[in-house]
């Protein structure tokens, strides 16, 4: 048994060496025509005349290549963003006193004007609040008489206390007056002072009181105005206001308001292209349902996002219709100045040894010369690139064997834009 799967071994090894390197002579031997001759016995001519290939150097080190005589062109350029719809306004609006709803709601989707009605809240006892409240501003502004008429007295009896200590003191001088009378008459003096500024503090705190009632009748009518809970501005309710009978606390949810004429259409754009967009640039969109549009830049962000360090783009679009609606996916183009660039074969370009982008170039040498690019788009029929002078003559076949300094023997072609 051994020995036989040693046979058979070989058998495959034979058979396998025959199908791959005798193959042409297997082939011939099936057919019975003469045995081809393997490739070692082949006699390859010493000399087979050949053509001249462009990267093969002539005399003196020179190569053949194939170039065009490009000359560059005014383009328009854009910057394209990805980005989507935004209302141009969104509040939740909410209520800023407690009550119980007792108007009817208004459905999602409903366009509400400015000032517009949106809850009501019962007032309660607010009323009764602001009639006392009422009561102790005129009981406040009644006590202002009385307290005048006090303050009024408590002076008149501080000049007649003012005079008496003087007569006291006079006669005290001239020896008609006892000291118990002057010491009398000088206390007097002391507590009709007392008595005047008890009464200009009564008048004080009269007029503290009528600014106290002023403040707590104000207080309950702006609670009372707040019972009406309004549309800040025109829009769309994107969901029903509160429903008869539900009960709002300070900050509870009436409604919330879409504003979509005019919408903002919102990019990001990166910090190398940031420069390129003005505020009031034309700019134009295609969003996911097909719809185009166009409008002007707005607003330019001066802070990048700290995660993805782009810049916040908006977009101002009109919006009649109502066509258009919030958070739709858009495709964004915004225009911006034009460049003097170069339409030339994607084939052209080729790398230096520090991996620059770039294409060979013929001097006025007739040599070589590598020139870094910028690329700025990619069509169909080519790339626009900047970097070159107005006109350059650009190698498109043999680029890749020369490098700078090196002399060249260039076949112009007609580039083709």
């Amino acid at each position: 048994m051994k020995l036989i799967s040693i046979v058979t071994a070989i058998l495959v090894t034979a058979f396998l060496y025959l199908m791959v390197f005798e193959r042409s002579a297997l082939l011939a031997f099936a057919r019975g025509d003469a045995p081809a001759q393997s490739a070692s016995e082949v006699e390859v001519p010493s000399e087979a005349p050949s053509e001249t290939s462009l990267e093969e150097p002539l005399e003196n080190g020179v190569v053949r290549v194939i170039a065009v005589k490009s000359i560059a062109r005014q383009i328009d350029s854009a910057v394209i963003l990805r980005g989507q719809t935004e209302a141009m306004r969104s509040v939740e609006v909410r209520a800023q006193t407690s009550g119980q709803v007792i108007s009817e709601p208004l459905r999602k989707g409903s366009y509400v004007t400015q000032d517009q009605l949106l809850c009501q809240l019962d007032p309660g006892t607010r009323e009764a609040s602001l009639a006392e409240a009422t009561a102790r501003l005129s009981e406040a502004r009644a006590r202002v008489p009385e307290t005048e008429a006090r303050l009024q007295e408590a002076i008149a009896r501080l000049d007649e206390a003012k005079i008496s200590d003087n007569a006291a003191s006079k006669l005290s001088e001239g020896g008609f007056a006892s000291e118990t009378r002057v010491a009398s008459a000088q206390a007097s003096v002391r507590s009709a002072e007392a008595s005047v500024a008890a009464a200009r503090s009564g008048l004080q705190s009269t007029g503290a009181g009528i600014q106290s009632a002023e403040a707590a009748i104000a207080a309950v009518q702006k609670d009372i105005e707040r019972l009406k809970i309004t549309a800040p501005f025109e829009g769309l309710l994107e969901t029903d206001t509160s429903e008869l009978g539900s009960l709002l606390q300070p900050g509870g949810l009436c409604a919330t308001i879409l504003q979509l004429d005019p919408i903002k259409l919102v990019g990001f754009v990166p910090e190398a292209e940031v420069n390129r967009i003005e505020i009031g640039a034309l700019s134009g969109a295609r969003l996911a349902g097909g719809l185009d549009v166009q409008g002007r830049v707005t607003f330019l962000s001066r802070s990048a996002d700290t995660t993805t360090r782009t810049f916040r783009v908006e977009i101002e679009v009109p919006n009649d219709d109502l066509a258009i609606r919030d958070g739709q996916t858009a495709e964004i183009i915004v225009s911006a100045e034009g460049n003097d660039a170069h339409l030339l074969p994607a084939s052209a370009l080729t790398l230096n040894d520090h991996g620059d982008l770039g294409v060979r170039t013929v001097d006025d040498k007739n040599t070589s010369q590598f020139v870094k690019l910028t690329l700025l788009r990619d069509t169909a029929k080519g790339v626009w690139v900047t970097g070159l002078p107005d006109t350059a003559n650009v190698i498109t076949v043999g680029q890749e064997y020369v490098i700078d300094g090196v002399p060249v023997i260039a076949t112009f072609e007609e580039l083709v834009q």
